[in-house]
């Protein structure tokens, strides 16, 4: 199964997505943004971006727990996952956006 964006619309009125995989998990969530298509870019930038080399960052928050960035050429974040409880489950995660990314089907659900 593919994965899948799914572009929302927050109560605020702000824009912001989620890239499912195959199996329905969410394994990247996107900055807010004002407009619908700057929202739509970043999905585009995700795309392309989860194939370049470099472009994933792995961190450790304060509670231990590990998570990824996802950074566009500029250094700007483009989306971020949720919190792992090892490095390793964070890279099997990052290899499930790259695998995931380049041919995801978008569901508006703006």
């Amino acid at each position: 199964m593919a994965g899948k964006f799914h572009l929302k619309k927050a109560s605020d009125g702000q824009f912001h997505f989620n890239l499912r995989a195959g199996n329905g998990e969410i394994v990247l969530t996107s900055e807010l943004y004002k407009a619908k298509d700057s929202a739509l870019n970043g999905i585009e930038s995700v795309r392309k971006n989860a194939l370049r080399e470099g472009a994933f960052e792995t961190k450790a928050a304060s509670n231990g727990k590990h998570y990824f960035v996802l950074k566009a050429t500029n250094g700007q974040v483009i989306g971020q996952s949720q919190q792992y409880t090892s490095e390793a489950s964070a890279s099997q995660g990052i290899q499930s956006v790259i695998s995931s990314a380049p041919g995801a089907t978008l569901t508006d659900e703006s």
